[in-house]
């Protein structure tokens, strides 16, 4: 009888190989950490990373046949002592600009849910012209969080956090750091110059903070055109429902086009991306969306029905409710990411994609949660928890794969450019989901052709920031896998050492 289990779990037993007494590790082995080494957690690492990371082959550390024997093996792990230097200096190709980890896998795993300890502003920040100055603008305040208590709101400017000026030196500590509360000190946008004034707003982290991904949906009326309009932050698998019943209400107002936000996305899951394309476009499952691209030890175990994902019909709990479109209008940032970019690329080949605001990141690969649990092929699961290391905390979130289109296209390195170029104004945001903001506003003039009565292109502070929120928290810019692949157990039999 044939057993078929997660690949996850297939791949796992390519780790457990013991070597030889004589120390030397033979043709196919996994070198062993000794006994007596407190290299634990770069033993984890070296394994997981050469089993799952994208650029293995690249790699010279991660060879296969890098190491002669256990005794050399344990010297690199320990050369290094440090976690986040082994995984950063060490084991990383010298292209990945977004592989992270994480020293609490819980917190890590968390996050990728939308849950985190947050006040709930969401800002990006800018470097001053002349010195190493920086201030801050809010984009949005996440309801329900301690900020939506407070007196700030979208459009406000900060030059201080606890009386101290913000620098491109302590930004990082002052706003990232582990104070649980800080005091933003305000500004004024004045011409072309940010002008501190005495205004100061108080703001407290609330441990377990969830986001809505939802910010806002609604369907504008327009010239007595139906636009759906969705400011869509997150992609967020918990909330597949709600993203599903927002469509259900465009669907039931007779919308006919849409307007796809996703300024400030930086991804999440490519699951909840492929449902958010079905939703957009259709649901024939027999048009592919993506194809996954593995390294070559996983890619070459897997079948093109493995691999290949196609537009749904269901969220698995619901049928989609799609809008059918030939057509949508996509605001997209330099910090719309990973999920945003891909559910773009995805849509590409079946529907035209205008694309208004800046080039996006550029980060078309994907990523998995790796803990220290071999028996599952270090992949995390919920239902593991019991398995992990209780001595290792340590969360990888490596890329492991890129996606490409149904045309074959992923090489958007550079970021996806738009069609129509436009940069946010600090000076005059404006109301997300108010017909007058201006990317909105310049969306809904190519839908109607009626010209919008103010210039686009007379901005007061076109926005060019360096970091956001979000760059240096667990969130960041990322696009993981969540479809568990079966596998038929003897198709990788070629792969495990007794």
């Amino acid at each position: 009888m044939k057993k078929y289990v997660l690949l996850f779990l297939g791949l796992s037993l390519l780790v457990t190989a013991c070597s030889d007494d004589d120390n030397q590790i033979k043709n196919g082995e996994t070198p062993k950490l000794l006994a007596g080494s407190d290299a634990i957690t770069q033993h984890f690492m070296w394994q997981a990373m050469n089993l799952w990371y994208f650029w293995q082959g690249d790699v010279d550390v991660l060879s296969d046949t890098r190491f002669s024997s256990d005794a050399q093996y344990t010297e690199f792990l320990e050369q290094t002592p440090n976690p986040a230097d082994f995984y950063y200096d060490v084991l990383l190709f010298g292209e990945d600009r977004f592989s992270f980890l994480n020293d609490d896998y819980t917190e890590l795993v968390n996050n990728l849910s939308g849950v985190s300890r947050s006040n709930g502003l969401e800002f990006n920040l800018v470097q001053f012209s002349e010195g190493d100055g920086v201030f801050g603008y809010v984009l949005y305040i996440v309801p329900d969080s301690d900020a939506s208590t407070k007196n700030i709101q979208r459009g406000d400017v900060f030059t201080r956090v606890d009386g101290q000026q913000l620098t491109i030196d302590n930004y990082i500590s002052l706003l990232y750091g582990s104070n649980t509360t800080y005091t933003l000190g305000m500004a004024d946008v004045v011409g072309d110059q940010i002008v501190d004034n005495d205004t100061e707003v108080t703001l407290t982290k609330i441990e377990n903070q969830v986001e809505d991904p939802i910010l806002v949906a609604e369907t504008l009326d327009v010239n007595g055109t139906k636009v759906a309009y969705l400011m869509y932050n997150r992609f967020l698998s918990n909330f597949n429902e709600q993203l599903n019943a927002a469509f259900g209400e465009f669907v039931a107002d007779g919308a006919t086009e849409l307007v796809l936000d996703m300024r400030y996305n930086p991804g999440g899951s490519v699951n909840t991306s492929r449902l958010l394309a079905s939703m957009v476009y259709g649901t024939n499952t027999s048009d592919l969306y993506i194809r996954q691209r593995w390294n070559a030890k996983v890619q070459e175990q897997l079948s093109d029905d493995q691999l290949e994902d196609y537009f749904a019909n269901s969220t698995g709990a619901s049928a989609i409710n799609s809008l059918n479109l030939s057509r949508v209008f996509v605001i997209a940032t330099n910090d719309s990411a990973s999920a945003s970019e891909l559910v773009m690329n995805g849509l590409a080949p079946y529907v035209e994609v205008i694309h208004i605001g800046e080039t996006t990141r550029g980060k078309n690969e994907f990523s998995i949660t790796l803990v220290d649990d071999p028996g599952n092929g270090f992949v995390y699961s919920s239902s593991r928890e019991n398995n992990i290391n209780s001595d290792n905390s340590w969360g990888l979130q490596p890329l492991v794969g890129r996606n490409e289109n149904a045309d074959g296209f992923y090489d958007y390195t550079d970021g996806l450019s738009p069609d129509i170029i436009l940069l946010e104004d600090i000076a005059n945001l404006g109301v997300l989901g108010d017909p007058n903001e201006p990317l909105l506003a310049r969306a809904l003039e190519e839908i109607t052709g009626i010209s919008a009565k103010k210039s686009f292109t007379a901005q007061q502070m076109p926005a060019k920031s360096f970091a956001s929120s979000r760059f240096h928290t667990p969130v960041r810019d990322n696009m993981y896998l969540d479809k568990p692949l079966n596998i038929d157990f003897n198709q990788i039999n070629n792969l495990i050492i007794e």
